[in-house]
């Protein structure tokens, strides 16, 4: 199976040494940053930023969007608006990347990890209402953790690897069992549930514009929010709380200088010109692997699910379980053969900060960890 994994992806990526994923350059970003450098407008100050940000606003159809300096950013300060305090509990799924649980540490407060579901890969809704049926009661409008007595405040799902989460059944946990639901949809751009984009389910959302993301501003984020009131205090603490004034440097409180620069937004403004075609090629890409896979057992792609429309950000192979003794062989077998493939990451509750953190039965997650396989996803092997 190894050697027909190699093949399959070779079919589709040619003979070249090929990376996981890659930002493609083809519009105007040269004209934009051009223009940033020519009236040295190149920090905190110019017009690309206020347009990158309605711009995001008008695609995912959010009211507003703060744009900041990278997704951890914009996760953290959308918890801290959410009422996140410190000496909280927040759920958040155990297979994500580190920044999730990283950015509810930065609050004071304390990642509580959840499992997967298999269709979504994000977090699985029955699940945990039946663990939250279990280990929690509810106190004067507050979820409260029976065992550690902490308040549980928030719900964070992650839609992982550009596929949105089950947020119908989301959203009820988080009614029922008085959470906020701020959606991590740092991988999603592009992705819609039920014809709403990820990220907009919430209270907030945040989006990454990493340099591997769908789109890039070379490393970015964004907060997203329908609440003229939060967004205008995501702009005011991810600026360092200054005061507007002509000269003057006053700030009245303690903030953050999560300022997203003004080159950043421009190659952004660029980017975002693109995505519809970047999506397009994707989804061809989906397709084209697909048919190279067609005829291997015991593998398969992760696809969207109905109702969902998937950007596609990571194409995923999953294996069977009987077969999961072989992801490893395959990722040293691909990268020994100029082929960057990566494993999921490793569970938040096995990285060493996070360790001692509450946790429900991972047993999905841990599964998914075994058999999961990203392989090359760059738009460009579409053409």
């Amino acid at each position: 199976m190894v050697q027909e994994i190699i093949s399959a992806i070779r079919s589709v990526v040619g003979i070249e040494r090929v990376a996981l994923h890659e930002p493609s350059f083809h519009g105007n970003e040269w004209d934009y940053v051009k223009e940033c450098l020519d009236t040295t407008f190149v920090s905190s100050v110019g017009k690309f930023v206020d347009r990158f940000e309605r711009n995001l606003a008008e695609y995912t159809g959010a009211a507003y969007a703060v744009a900041v300096v990278n997704g951890t950013a914009a996760l953290h300060i959308a918890l801290k608006l959410s009422g996140v305090q410190s000496g909280d509990e927040v759920l958040v799924p155990a297979l994500t990347f580190v920044a999730t649980a990283n950015a509810v540490a930065h609050c004071g407060a304390m990642p509580h990890f959840v499992d997967s579901e298999y269709r979504t890969l994000g977090i699985d809704p029955l699940k945990l209402r039946e663990y939250l049926e279990a280990t929690t009661e509810q106190c004067d409008g507050f979820c409260i953790n029976r065992v550690t007595q902490k308040v549980i405040r928030a719900l964070v799902p992650m839609h992982t690897f550009g596929h949105p989460s089950d947020l119908d059944g989301l959203m009820a946990i988080a009614h029922d069992f008085n959470l906020v639901l701020v959606e991590d949809a740092a991988e999603s751009l592009g992705s819609y549930y039920h014809g709403q984009h990820t990220g907009t389910f919430g209270l907030l959302g945040t989006l990454s514009f990493n340099g591997n993301k769908t789109i890039t501003t070379g490393g970015g984020g964004a907060i997203v929010t329908n609440d003229p009131e939060l967004a205008k205090r995501a702009k005011h603490l991810t600026t360092t709380a200054k005061l507007p004034h002509a000269w003057e440097y006053r700030h009245d409180e303690i903030a953050y200088n999560y300022r997203m620069p003004n080159i950043n937004a421009a190659l952004g403004c660029a980017q975002l010109e693109q995505l519809p075609a970047f999506l397009e090629a994707k989804r061809m890409l989906f397709d084209v692997y697909c048919k190279a896979f067609a005829n291997i057992n015991g593998v398969h792609l992760m696809s969207e699910q109905e109702g969902c429309r998937s950007n596609y950000w990571l194409q995923t192979l999953m294996l069977d379980e009987d077969l999961s003794c072989l992801r490893d062989p395959i990722l040293q077998a691909t990268n020994d053969n100029g082929i960057m493939t990566r494993p999921a990451w490793v569970l938040m509750n096995e990285l060493i900060p996070y360790q001692d953190c509450p946790a429900m039965d991972l047993s999905v997650a841990k599964s998914f960890c075994c058999r999961m396989i990203n392989i090359p996803s760059s738009p460009k092997f579409a053409v």
